[in-house]
């Protein structure tokens, strides 16, 4: 199962485009905190979360039907966009990310069969767990590939209009190349449908910095500016609903616009247009695979342990406690020896 989310950040928006009935967000401008948006996506999914959330915003809802799918993506460069739902400004918009949702669902659902997909197309930074290794291993992640993606007849620069935008600018297709991958993720889950019906909860975290360069190059005023967001925000509202209609209409889709993040640290960074040269063990930052023999091993060895130690404890009482009278012959005769002597 899985709940589809889009959140946008005072500084910027939290919107919710598309969720169930089961999930109960209010029509209200109540700021939600930066740092609390993992802890909404956790609540709204059925998770627990160590500090307690008084945010009007979020209501009980449905406790028995838990969404199936989480789908949060950030948008980087703008403070809001006027999507279709409700929206919430965020105050003090740190930097955040959903690893302890992913951890939630390691743990309670590691038997099973859950898709964990979190991703930053223009950083080339990707982390795929579960069965999202199988479905999506064919997904476009370097910024090489995202280029090559987009010049095959199947790429969205044949149906999308791109106005002033252009094919034979790189800020323009780095933009571009972050609305292929919502298509491609959506693409790739219509063909294994069966993994938004199983029972396990899935979770999408995408972050999206094209528009921050496109309003870096052509200044926010720009034409290519304003069209890139309309772009972006009808390619969202697709996305939202292809993805909540694959789920059943049982997924939570949220956006997070932020202009920038408030971060009192500092940060190295670097061009996302720069090539990378670092050739190290794992360049896009994957995750360890999951050994699903984990768990047997762990029963095997764990009940091994514990029934050598009740025998060691049985043998040594009864050893302890043991009779020589009725014991072999070595004791009588070492008896009759005795008295002899």
């Amino acid at each position: 199962s899985s709940l589809c989310l889009f959140s946008g950040v005072c500084g910027g928006e939290f919107s919710i485009l598309r969720s169930p009935q089961s999930v109960a967000f209010r029509d209200g401008r109540w700021p939600i905190p930066g740092e609390r948006i993992p802890d909404v996506a956790a609540l709204t999914m059925g998770f627990s979360v160590e500090e307690d959330l008084p945010w009007p915003g979020l209501g009980v809802g449905d406790l028995f039907h838990r969404p199936q799918a989480t789908v949060l993506v950030t948008v980087k460069g703008v403070d809001k966009l006027p999507v279709k739902g409700f929206s919430y400004p965020i105050e003090n918009a740190v930097p955040f990310s959903l690893d302890s949702v992913a951890n939630a669902i390691h743990t309670l659902f590691s038997e099973e069969t859950p898709v964990v997909l979190q991703l930053a197309p223009s950083e080339e930074r990707v982390y795929m767990v579960g069965k999202a290794n199988a479905v999506f291993e064919d997904l476009s992640v370097t910024l090489r590939q995202l280029r090559n993606r987009l010049f095959q007849d199947s790429s969205i620069l044949s149906s999308l209009p791109l106005n002033s935008l252009s094919r034979n600018n790189e800020v323009d297709l780095l933009f571009l190349s972050e609305l292929q991958v919502l298509h491609d993720i959506a693409s790739l889950l219509s063909r294994h449908k069966h993994l938004a019906k199983d029972h396990s909860p899935d979770l999408y975290s995408l972050e999206l910095s094209g528009l921050e360069e496109i309003g870096k190059r052509y200044g926010e005023d720009s034409q290519q500016f304003k069209d890139a967001s309309q772009i972006l925000i009808d390619s969202l509202q697709k996305f939202a609903d292809e993805m909540f209609n694959l789920y059943g209409g049982n997924a939570v889709v949220e956006v997070v616009a932020v202009k920038e993040f408030n971060s009192p640290l500092s940060r190295k960074t670097r061009s996302i247009l720069q090539a990378s040269q670092s050739k190290n063990d794992n360049p896009y930052n994957l995750a360890y695979p999951y050994n699903y023999d984990y768990s047997v091993i762990f029963n095997i060895v764990l009940w091994m342990m514990i029934g050598l130690a009740l025998a060691v404890i049985v043998i040594s009482y009864n050893l302890w406690n043991m009779d020589p009278g009725y014991d072999s012959i070595i004791y009588r005769m070492t008896n009759q020896k005795i008295r002899m002597d």
